[in-house]
Formats: structure tokens, C-alpha cells, sequence
């Protein structure tokens, strides 16, 4: 380790070469986080600038009364190179790492962008936001969120329940045009993001057809060519969603809410282990045997069933392993004014806080990134609900680091989770999104690029 203390004999040209190597094992994190900072913005004791890691060495070696030849000859090379593998070394230990190493070069570039942005804000998501609105369905440029705010949401969901069954999904999205709108979120430079209500296999019915069907499915059940049927479906579906020859990078969370009991794949429908093989399978199936390198993959329990005092714990429930898992997710109507939630609105605040408070724990020690995947409060019936629940996670902003939330669908005045131009919550949601730390699309710049900054926003 160097240190300010040592002395070296500079005489002897191989101590040139001991340097280089004492230099490279400074690239220990912590170590170096604690004697030269890291600039502003990046976080995590990731170094960018050289300029940094040069100033140290200087300083190091002024202490040491290295004369001045001894930096005219090759130590500068060594200094150079010596930082070039710091700035990578401290690069690849922090910034989140895709499970699939074969990722394509813009979902790389997204899936960090995601760790930066969770740093400086949250982004607003919306489900089918472009597909339908409160008076209106399938108008091309419509949204009740832009109509609204000014701007589409920053992350648009969406759902394949029926893909491949009917030309609409179950919740009447046409999939072509569905398509059409996903290339467009990403020319505008917004992100996708795909949930999977997939019917049961075993019986054809709906997702929430509780017969028991996840062992029937796995390779060698009665059910796996059912199966196959949907996921080579799915995969199709995926590998159209291009622009030109890239293909766009989508975040794509299976088998949500496992925790729970209203789907198949639920608790209590099939064990923990059979869950865990069939996120397993089907992770494996489509990277490697469909060979789609442009996913990033969520995993999503619901809070409502999760316990708050062993967090930790509770989460793993059905967790495939950190090799299957890129987003630490979580869906949560229970904490924002869920009907059956009987807590008062202060203790509901208190236990938002904490739920998103044990992600960010969990993607911190996991080196993933943490998103609020489902949320919202159905018709809004809170007029400030918005400012009032979410603006002051923005003061909990090293306890919480949450990439993105959504809200689900607005499909009729008996279903809908963003006010719409008219509604009591109309004025609460612009001064939601006018904070200067809460993100829609047009907040983002250059997402899919190596050169995004927290600055850009």
C-alpha cells in the first residue's frame, strides 16, 4: 500500500517498476475513496478523473524527495498506465454489472445510466401511457400524462398477457402497435419496460388461474412444450423490437409479485425451489438459447406481503441469485393508500420509507440497481397524493436510491392512477413533476450513451 511515509531509493531503476505495482494495488476502493474523493456526482468511491489519482502520486512522491529526473524517465509511463487501470479497475467494481455479459453496448450504457440517476432523482413511469387515456384509445402523440405535464413519462411499461393468443394483450394494447410505440419511447429517448401476465400453461386460462402449474412446465413436465410456446413467442416479440439494426434494450420483469397468492406462479401454487427454477430457466432460455442481449431483468415482490422488521429476509423469498437478477424491484399500492391498508396515512409514509430504504440496502450490498417497478393509488383519490407521498423520499436521498417508479394503467374513469386534464390532482401531479429532482422524458439526455452524467439532467 503506498502510503506518505515510505521511502524509496530511486536510484535503482527496478524500484520504478515496484511503484507501478504499488500503484495498481492501491486501486482498492475504499482505501483510495478515503485519500482522494471521488468528483462530484459519481458516488460510490468510483474515480473517473486521473487528474485525482496523479495529484495523490504527486503528492506521494514529493514526500518521498524523489528527484525531479526520476519523473522525466519512465515513471510517467508507469503513472499513466498505472491510472489508466485504477480508473477501469475502480469502473468494473462499481458501476452495476448486467447478468449477461453479452449485453449489447446501449443496454450496458442504460443499466448504468440507471445507478446514476438513482443518485441525483427518481424518473416517473406509466403504464400504456401512449396505448389509451381517460376519453380516448389508440390516438397517435396522446398521453394523459404529456397532456398533463408537458412531457411523456421517462419509463413506459407495458404488458405480454395474450402475446402470441390474440392480437391484443389482456389489457387491450394492440401488439403491433405496441411495438410501434416502444420504438418510439426509445428514438425519443425514454425507456421500456415490459411485465409478463402470462396465462397458465397447463390449463390456458389466466394468470390468475390458481391451478398449480410451475413443475408441469420446467424441462421434462408434462406442460414444457406449452411453455416454450409462449416464451419462443415472447422472445420473437423481444428480437423485433429494434430501431435499424440495435436493438432496443427493455427491462423485463416475469413473474411479479411472487410473494403473493392471486397468480400461478405464486406462493402457496408452487415451492419456493420450483419458482427459482422457472425464473432460472427462462432467464437462461432466452439469453442463451435466443441469444437476446438486450434485456435487463427485474425481479419484483409485493410489498403487501413482504415483512418490514426482517426485510432482508423476506425479500429472499424465491430470489433466483444474483447471477439471474439485474433490478432490485419492488411492487407497493399497500404503503400509498392501498383500501385494505387500515394504518393511518402517517404510518403508511413511515413504512413507504422503509420498504424503499431496504431495495436501495439490498442493491447496495447486491451492486444492482433498485426500482420502485408498481405503485400507485387507484382513481387518485388523494389531491395532493403525489407531492405528499413521494416528493419527500427526495430528502431520504442516501437512504433512498430508486432508479424509476410507476404507476399502473389509466384505462377508464373506474381505473386509472394519473389525474387526467380536469381531475382534483391535476395541479398537485405539474408541481410533482416540475421538482427539479424528479425525471420525465424530457429531463433525459443521452440515456443510451457512455457519456451521460447526472449533469445532463
Amino acid at each position: 500500500m503506498l502510503r506518505p511515509d515510505m521511502r524509496i531509493d530511486f536510484r535503482n531503476s527496478k524500484k520504478k517498476y515496484v511503484v507501478a505495482c504499488l500503484l495498481f494495488q492501491e486501486t482498492n476502493v475504499n482505501r483510495l475513496s478515503a485519500i482522494c474523493p471521488p468528483s462530484e456526482g459519481e458516488g460510490g468511491g468510483k474515480i473517473n478523473n486521473q487528474l485525482n489519482l496523479l495529484t495523490l502520486v504527486l503528492r506521494i512522491f514529493r514526500s518521498w524527495n524523489a528527484p525531479l529526473k526520476f519523473f522525466k524517465t519512465s515513471v510517467i509511463k508507469v503513472v499513466l498506465i498505472s491510472s489508466f487501470l485504477l480508473d477501469y479497475s475502480v469502473g468494473m467494481a462499481q458501476s452495476p454489472q448486467l447478468i449477461d455479459r453479452k449485453a449489447t453496448k446501449k443496454t450496458t450504457q442504460l443499466y448504468r445510466n440507471l445507478r446514476l440517476i438513482a443518485q441525483r432523482g427518481i424518473m416517473f413511469g406509466h403504464e400504456d401511457d401512449q396505448a389509451y387515456g381517460i376519453g380516448w384509445w389508440a390516438e397517435e402523440g396522446r398521453s394523459d400524462v404529456k397532456e398533463v405535464t408537458g412531457s411523456y413519462p421517462a419509463v413506459h411499461g407495458w404488458d405480454l398477457g395474450d402475446l402470441g393468443l390474440t392480437p391484443f394483450n389482456l389489457d387491450t394494447v394492440d401488439f403491433a402497435k405496441m411495438k410501434r410505440w416502444i420504438k418510439a419511447t426509445y428514438k425519443r429517448g425514454g425507456i421500456n419496460t415490459i411485465s409478463w401476465h402470462l396465462d397458465n400453461p397447463k390449463t390456458r386460462g389466466s394468470s390468475w388461474d390458481k391451478t398449480p402449474a410451475v413443475k408441469d412446465i420446467l424441462p421434462g413436465g408434462t406442460y414444457h412444450e406449452n411453455y416454450l410456446e409462449q416464451l419462443d413467442a415472447v422472445a420473437d416479440f423481444l428480437k423485433s423490437c429494434k430501431v435499424g439494426f440495435t436493438r432496443i434494450p427493455v427491462i423485463f420483469r416475469p413473474f411479479h409479485e411472487h410473494n403473493g397468492n392471486w397468480f400461478w406462479w405464486g406462493k402457496g401454487h408452487c415451492t419456493e425451489e420450483e419458482y427459482i427454477a422457472l425464473w432460472r430457466f427462462t432467464v437462461d432460455y432466452l439469453k442463451d438459447r435466443k441469444k437476446l442481449h438486450h434485456l435487463i431483468y427485474a425481479f419484483s415482490p409485493d410489498r403487501s406481503r413482504l415483512g418490514l422488521t426482517d426485510g432482508e429476509k423476506s425479500y429472499q423469498y424465491g430470489y433466483p441469485g444474483d447471477n439471474y437478477v439485474d433490478i432490485i424491484g419492488l411492487d407497493n399500492y399497500w404503503d400509498v393508500g392501498h383500501p385494505y391498508n387500515m394504518k393511518p396515512v402517517k404510518e403508511q409514509r413511515q413504512d413507504l420509507v422503509a420498504s424503499l430504504q431496504l431495495i436501495t440496502r439490498i442493491g447496495r450490498e447486491k451492486n444492482k440497481v433498485a426500482a420502485l417497478t408498481e405503485t400507485g393509488n387507484a382513481m387518485v383519490k388523494e389531491s395532493n397524493w403525489f407531492c405528499d407521498r413521494f416528493l419527500p423520499l427526495l430528502n431520504q436521498e442516501n437512504e433512498i436510491q430508486i432508479a424509476w417508479l410507476l404507476v399502473w394503467r389509466n384505462r377508464h374513469l373506474g381505473h386509472f392512477y394519473t389525474p387526467y386534464k380536469g381531475h382534483a390532482a391535476e395541479k398537485d401531479f405539474i408541481r410533482f413533476s416540475e421538482h427539479p429532482r424528479i425525471f420525465f422524458e424530457k429531463d433525459l439526455n443521452n440515456i443510451y450513451r457512455a457519456d451521460f452524467t447526472p449533469e445532463n439532467l
